[in-house]
């Protein structure tokens, strides 16, 4: 339900919702309105005009009995009425069969003539709406009746609303058009802001957003743009930290190798116990060094100072040397027919380096047990991508930290600590950066053959060897 709400009333949709309906409403409103007044107008004025018309004839006619009492029907005949219906001395004459004394209601007959009160009714004659005015003739002791037609007022209302019922639906589409524009206008600076949004966790920290004149998106602007440039300075300061530190530490960091080694010289005339703590200071000098190694890598990404020395590599050959040069050299590799066709354009150093960082990772994480691959996925060359992949056989990563482990500092369900484990959490970010240096991606999965353990996976562009 929450995803349905978030589709189909976001910021847009609903500013383009309350314009229709706010159009449509308004349009209807008119719309009722207009036909309203209009037909009180018509049916007045055809009230109006059948009343004045009625009297009219019904004076003539007792003018006419008065001085021809006799000749009832020429009576009837001049007043050029083509729906007269006359009531005198008993007798009913009417100047068309349609309109006879029958199709007078009771209520208006006795009104009329018994209670000699002008009457008006409106009633159908077969199918046809009239409205029939009866005035009382008391001088010649009759009754005049006349009837009018409203089929020509109803044809007009019938249009006039047509007309409206159009009117209504383009002034509704009218306000659609308007909504959207609104909308679009609306919405388009918050685009603005989620594109550079983006840009800044893509890491373009330079970005902002473009000054407006507009007093209410100002404040917005403004303070984007205050945030944008303080997380590009605490980055900034960060990244040089680092590298400062990285570099602090090199010059001790040596000295301390050098006279690590020249322990390891005389190693055979120190005691057991020296000799056992002259390897403990071997092993973690070895990992300091590794550890400001990274470092000094990670802030070279962060200054934007990494330059790859790309040339063409036939990937099979690639990684087979990458894995002879790794911790665990007698690592099996298998490079399927098709990869073994397949160049790659890279950095040979910092590949070399994601193999042999994936490959340390299984050694601490997998149990020493660690196999390569290389293959072209579904061995389709046209997608022009291929496959090394680094299976383990250790405890496998949970799906919820399949992201995480690829982060800096991040060792899984041991992230942020400082002991438990070899390494310091940057072998898998340094992976991640040199991989996407050379527009390709690495992702974690189950192992292919189903059984426990990990399967790192690098995708990196090729193409067949010519």
């Amino acid at each position: 339900m929450r995803s349905w709400r978030r589709v189909f009333f976001g910021l847009r949709s609903r500013i383009l919702l309350t314009f229709g309906l706010g159009s449509l409403g308004l349009s209807v409103f008119l719309a009722l309105a207009t036909y309203s007044f209009t037909r009180s107008n018509l049916v007045d004025e055809r009230e109006s005009n059948a009343i004045e018309q009625a009297y009219d004839s019904a004076r003539r006619v007792g003018v006419d009995l008065r001085s021809a009492p006799a000749n009832v029907q020429s009576v009837i005949d001049r007043l050029g009425s083509s729906r007269p219906l006359l009531f005198y001395r008993g007798t009913w004459t009417a100047g068309d069969a349609r309109f006879s004394s029958g199709q007078v209601p009771d209520s208006m007959l006795t009104a009329v003539i018994d209670e000699s009160r002008p009457t008006m009714m409106r009633f159908s004659v077969d199918n046809e709406l009239v409205l029939a005015v009866g005035v009382p003739l008391e001088e010649v002791g009759g009754a005049y009746f006349e009837f009018a037609s409203f089929d020509d007022v109803q044809s007009t209302l019938r249009s006039v609303g047509f007309a409206l019922i159009f009117a209504t639906g383009i002034t509704t589409l009218v306000g659609i058009v308007l909504g959207a524009i609104s909308a679009s206008r609306a919405v388009r600076p918050l685009t603005a802001a989620s594109q550079a949004a983006q840009a800044l966790a893509g890491g373009r920290l330079d970005t902002r957003l473009e000054a407006t004149d507009d007093p209410d998106l100002e404040a917005l602007t403004r303070s984007f743009n205050d945030m944008a440039t303080a997380l590009q300075e605490r980055v900034e300061r960060d990244a040089r930290f680092t590298s400062d530190v990285s570099h602090e530490l090199r010059s001790p960091l040596m000295t301390l190798s050098a006279s690590v080694e020249v322990m390891k010289a005389r190693r055979e005339e120190m005691p057991e116990r020296a000799q056992a703590a002259l390897d403990l200071l071997v092993a973690d000098v070895a990992r300091f060094q590794g550890l400001v190694e990274d470092l000094l890598e990670i802030s070279r990404f962060d200054a934007g100072a990494i330059r790859l020395n790309e040339e063409e590599l036939l990937v099979g050959e690639f990684v087979r040397q990458a894995v002879a040069a790794s911790s665990l050299p007698r690592t099996p590799v298998s490079v399927s027919p098709v990869a073994d066709e397949m160049i790659i354009k890279g950095d040979r150093r910092r590949l070399a380096r994601v193999i042999a960082n994936l490959i340390d990772n299984g050694r601490i994480h997998g149990g020493a047990e660690v196999e390569v691959a290389v293959f072209v996925p579904d061995d389709d060359t046209s997608t022009g991508l291929v496959w090394i992949t680094v299976e383990d056989h250790g405890p496998g990563v949970p799906t919820e930290e399949r992201t995480l482990i690829f982060e800096r500092f991040a060792r899984g369900g041991v992230a942020g600590r400082r002991g438990g484990s070899e390494g310091a959490g940057l072998g898998l970010a340094l992976v991640d950066e040199h991989v996407k240096l050379h527009r390709g991606r690495v992702w974690v999965e189950n192992r292919h053959d189903g059984t426990e353990g990990s399967c790192f996976v690098i995708e990196l562009p090729a193409e067949v060897l010519r």
